[in-house]
């Protein structure tokens, strides 16, 4: 499976998921040069800064491994860059991951939602 096919199937699946939350999707593949976010949601009061990892195959480890501290600071610097940006936005905020293993035809075998992953 090409890679970035899986990446966008993974955000697919991830944001039919979190919309069927009551999330509401407010940009996607936000970039500036100190990173990019998967997904920007509201999260009723609380803006959403959603990091998607997806897997076919737990040979290389779970997809929540591959979120590291050094990832972390980058999907916090650039969310404080959207949050310049877009001054209408909430205050509060915080970053959530989720982890989702496709088979190799990309159907959905499982999802994890971690919520607020830097408290």
């Amino acid at each position: 499976m090409k890679r970035r096919f899986l990446g966008a199937r993974g955000e697919d699946l991830a944001l039919f998921y979190l919309r069927k939350l009551g999330y509401k999707l407010l940009d996607r593949n936000f970039s500036c040069p100190y990173g990019e976010i998967d997904l920007i949601l509201l999260d009723k009061k609380t803006l959403v800064f959603v990091e998607v990892k997806t897997r076919f195959s737990l040979r290389y480890g779970n997809p929540v491994e591959a979120v590291t501290k050094r990832k972390l600071k980058s999907i916090l610097t650039t969310a404080n860059i959207f949050m310049k940006l877009n001054r209408r936005t909430p205050s509060s905020m915080r970053v959530d991951v989720v982890a989702i293993e496709v088979t190799g035809q990309g159907e959905l075998k499982s999802i994890r939602h971690l919520k607020n992953v830097t408290a």
